[in-house]
């Protein structure tokens, strides 16, 4: 998304309602929630669409200070926060760690508040925990993977703050804009990466 270029910075002064989503409650009877934050959230939350026992998923902001954030205050990295998404995924289907691993491999975890040409504290790889053992599951995941680099992981891990779902049109943005260029040349090499290695498995 910071290739303005291509795609420039779309959104509203407002939170519209968000098209076709449900932000699901963290305490739903078998239901989990999940937060990610691995750049572009355009790019993290087709990729986790893909995903068996993952319900919904829905782009937005948390991690900083300033209340309500349109996409135009993210865009001027000063707000704080993260593009994140947050997940509501059943247990029975798709683990934790199995969410981890998928977001290990959907991004770099070794570049400092960048992700490719998308660059600023708000792409920055981030883990938000909703409980002590995702907490634990994500430390044990940033030992691991430290293996398969050579440069240090970067990753934060922090409880999850307050999140902000983002403005209708940055919901669902790859499945109604494949075409796009951004989607082509940046989304849609991550999402065959991912097939790929679900194929392995």
């Amino acid at each position: 998304m910071t290739l303005v270029a291509l795609v420039g910075c779309v959104g509203s002064n407002s939170h519209q309602a968000v098209e076709n989503k449900t932000i699901k409650d963290d305490s739903m009877e078998s239901k989990k929630v999940a937060t990610f934050g691995g750049g572009c959230f355009w790019c993290t939350e087709a990729v986790f669409e893909l995903i068996e026992g993952v319900e919904d998923v829905v782009s937005g902001y948390a991690g900083g200070t300033t209340q309500n954030p349109t996409y135009e205050d993210i865009c001027t990295g000063q707000t704080g926060h993260a593009e994140v998404i947050k997940i509501t995924y059943d247990p029975a289907k798709v683990s934790y760690p199995k969410l981890l691993e998928t977001f290990g491999i959907s991004h770099d975890p070794t570049t400092l508040n960048q992700q490719g040409a998308d660059v600023g504290t708000q792409y920055r790889s981030v883990i938000m925990y909703h409980d002590e053992q995702q907490k634990a599951e994500a430390e044990k995941w940033k030992k691991e993977v430290a293996k398969e680099f050579a440069d240090p992981i970067v990753t934060e891990i922090v409880k999850a703050p307050f999140f902000y779902p983002a403005e209708a049109g940055h919901q669902d943005y790859y499945r109604r804009n494949p075409n796009a260029r951004y989607c082509a040349f940046v989304i849609r090499p991550k999402l065959d990466k991912v097939k790929k290695a679900q194929k392995k498995e």
